[in-house]
């Protein structure tokens, strides 16, 4: 009964009969389409050329057939044109993206860290020092002097 409701002649999704041999969902991408879009890159002599000819417009609507012919966007002319007044040409360089690298530690730094690592480690075995006499003296009942110089801290 099944075989009358879809037919014997009728072909199923994906098989050779429909797709001549090929599966249905396009293995292979269109050749007109890249695979992955890449981002635009932007040579400093060219931003420096179109903000010059962007400055050199007079007419009305000469900026936006000058951003139409490149393909290009007003933010990307307005960023332009900050990077030159912040840096001059200089930055309109191409910069790597993302967080700025940390510095490289100095041989002198990482002496001192660990230098500071064994006197604190130092320190905390004397204050548990000082700590077990103060409770040994109370439990013995055995006054303890004052110095001066503990109550500077």
């Amino acid at each position: 009964m099944s075989d009358q409701l879809n037919g014997p002649s009728s072909p199923r999704e994906g098989s050779p009969e429909r797709s001549g041999g090929l599966p249905s969902r396009g293995a292979e991408p269109a050749p007109e389409v890249l695979e992955r879009a890449t981002r635009r890159r932007f040579t400093a002599e060219y931003k420096a050329r179109i903000v010059r000819e962007a400055a050199a417009c007079r007419e009305p609507g000469g900026i936006g057939a000058l951003l139409r012919r490149e393909g290009l966007y007003t933010s990307h002319l307005s960023s332009w044109r900050k990077q030159i007044e912040q840096h001059g040409i200089d930055g309109l360089k191409a910069r790597k993206r993302g967080p700025a690298p940390k510095a490289n530690k100095s041989a002198r730094e990482i002496e001192l860290e660990r230098k500071t690592r064994q006197l604190e480690k130092r320190l905390a075995k004397a204050e548990a020092i000082i700590e077990f006499q103060k409770k040994v003296h109370e439990l013995l009942g055995i006054p303890l002097k004052s110095h001066e110089l503990e109550d500077d801290d």
